[in-house]
């Protein structure tokens, strides 16, 4: 089966094209933001992926949203990662650090006391979050001045070079879920007037001035881009979001990422991966609910992996599992995001 052969995404080697998806998992120190030796054992129990994508990981304090996240701005989070890639290197895997800036979805209930929440305007999401205390709803952001925007931009550069200084293979965008790019990028959220909102050259230019931030470092072929256009995550909502995403890939097509990730979204009646194909000439990984023979089917000449998110939780193993034709375990919702082993560590290989 092709699912199972090499690829080349950029820089990146790729011994198969099963890509785990990046997964929110709570498992970090909540005080420090530092991975823990927990997150080392489960992302070396998945190594035999084609490629690991972590979970979304704070370049700053402020970039915080969720409990127990882990962050790429402090020695001691460089340090802690560097285990995390020298474990899955040791079995013979690739993995990418997913960079995700929560901005207005977030708690100050899951922050250290004083650091912001902000956002392009100050216009709340709606809805709750989960912090230790309880549901609480998303805090009202600080609209964030010019100053404010270029030290982000700067933030996703440093989080891009102590990634590469933690020993990762490459780094991840993460522009979708309602998150601070995508907040930029849609009109229910960025209800600017200036250079960074209004038009949709303007709404565009946070997420290239992150984009070329980011290659800056190392090149382009070390880096990687999530979206899903239309999805309304987090309280998101654009007006035109094929317009937006449409204009958003022509600008970042003649950069060279390594590759863009999409999410598909049926259940909306939105063809994505079609969105993007008509908009992107480089590679894809493609991503929701793909199961192995339905994997197999979609990749072609620019679709080059798929990731797979749920599956990967409970079968650690499972790449040998989709090869082999073995039966799958089920994840336990319940402990998808509570700290400890169980429901992390502690699922079996088929042994």
């Amino acid at each position: 089966m092709k699912l199972f052969t090499p690829t080349e995404l950029g820089r990146l080697e790729l011994r198969n094209r099963v890509v785990m998806a990046p997964m929110t998992r709570s498992r970090a120190d909540q005080a420090s933001d530092v991975p823990t030796d927990m997150m080392r054992e489960y992302y070396q129990q998945r190594a035999s992926a084609g490629l690991i994508i972590t979970e979304g990981t704070q370049p700053s304090a402020e970039g915080k949203g969720y409990c127990r996240t882990p962050g790429i701005y402090s020695s001691e989070q460089i340090a802690a990662w560097k285990t995390i890639t020298a474990a899955v290197h040791a079995e013979g895997g690739q993995i990418v650090l997913q960079i995700m800036h929560c901005g207005r979805v977030a708690s100050a209930a899951n922050k250290a006391a004083g650091v912001r929440t902000v956002a392009p305007s100050a216009v709340a999401a709606k809805g709750e979050i989960f912090t230790e205390q309880g549901m609480l709803p998303f805090d009202e952001p600080e609209a964030m001045s010019e100053a404010d925007i270029l030290q982000t931009i700067d933030d996703y550069r440093r989080a891009t070079e102590n990634a590469f200084a933690a020993g990762f293979d490459g780094v991840e965008l993460h522009c979708t879920s309602g998150y601070l790019p995508a907040q930029f990028l849609s009109t229910g959220s960025n209800r600017r007037q200036d250079e960074w909102g209004g038009s949709l050259e303007k709404r565009l230019r946070f997420v290239l001035e992150v984009i070329k931030a980011m290659t800056a470092v190392d090149g382009a072929d070390r880096v990687g881009m999530r979206i899903c256009p239309g999805n309304p995550f987090n309280d998101l909502h654009d007006d035109n979001h094929q317009e937006t995403f449409s204009a958003l890939l022509q600008k970042v097509d003649p950069m060279g990422l390594a590759y863009l990730h999409v999410i598909r979204m049926p259940q909306l009646g939105l063809d994505n991966i079609g969105l993007a194909k008509a908009n992107y000439s480089g590679a894809l990984i493609v991503n929701e609910s793909f199961d192995r023979d339905e994997a197999e089917t979609v990749l072609d000449e620019q679709i080059q992996a798929v990731s797979f998110g749920r599956p990967f939780i409970a079968n650690p193993d499972l790449v040998r599992r989709y090869r082999e034709a073995l039966a799958l375990s089920q994840i336990n919702p319940k402990t998808l995001y509570t700290p400890g082993e169980a429901g992390y560590t502690d699922y079996s290989t088929f042994d």
